[in-house]
């Protein structure tokens, strides 16, 4: 193991081939996909923008592979004609509330997507997406990245790492603290600047790689565990 002290272009460039040469990826879609995306947003129908808010809201608070699954087996049941309503849903997926909002989102998707690409700014189209239900103002950073907005979803792994590189003191979580969030944009702006890549996916790549522990954190310092 190697320890890090800052994240350069080499070492982004290393932590990203390690993670795709082993087949981790990240989200539901592969990280040429989401680059792509984020690079040349798309403009989604009706009801590809309600299954992007649906991968989110599952995979809120769950494994990555349950989300990835029950995710699966949803938009399955609903291209196979089932009825989106809380008593098929439930059957497939245990919590009510997600339930809740994915019959909301699925029967109002028309509308939802239609509001979405009325906003002109990302500033507008994040504040939308977090009126949405079951999104919030965490989960919103995801499904605007999903839908090609760059941006950073604050998550508490990349938290700990732009505490970890500035040797803070601060500590992780939520709700988000602003200096921590300034370290975050701190950290971000860096690696963009070495890199050329926007920062939604940096985020993506660096999440993968403290989740997964190819970034371990010890004690003060952070290692390289590839």
């Amino acid at each position: 193991m190697k320890n890090v002290t800052k994240i350069d272009a080499r070492l982004f460039s290393a932590i990203e081939k390690h993670i795709i040469d082993s087949g981790m990826g990240e989200d539901k879609d592969s990280f040429e996909t989401i680059k792509k995306r984020l690079q040349k947003p798309p403009v989604l129908n009706a009801e590809e923008f309600a299954e992007s808010c649906i991968y989110v809201i599952l995979a809120g608070g769950f494994r990555q592979k349950i989300a990835k699954r029950k995710y699966g087996e949803i938009i399955n049941f609903i291209n196979s004609g089932g009825r989106v309503v809380e008593t098929n849903l439930l059957k497939i997926f245990g919590n009510a509330n997600k339930v809740r909002a994915i019959v909301k989102i699925w029967n109002n998707r028309e509308s939802f997507r239609d509001e979405f690409y009325k906003l002109k700014t990302d500033e507008e189209k994040l504040n939308y997406l977090g009126k949405l239900p079951h999104i919030g103002k965490i989960t919103k950073n995801h499904l605007a990245r999903n839908l090609g907005i760059s941006c950073v979803k604050y998550d508490v792994w990349i938290q700990r790492l732009a505490i970890a590189l500035n040797k803070s003191k601060l500590q992780a979580g939520f709700p988000l603290n602003e200096d921590v969030k300034i370290l975050c944009d701190k950290m971000f702006g860096k690696i963009e600047k070495a890199t050329g890549l926007n920062k939604g996916y940096i985020d993506v790549v660096l999440w993968k790689a403290c989740q997964t522990g190819i970034l371990k954190f010890l004690y003060s310092s952070i290692t390289l565990g590839i």
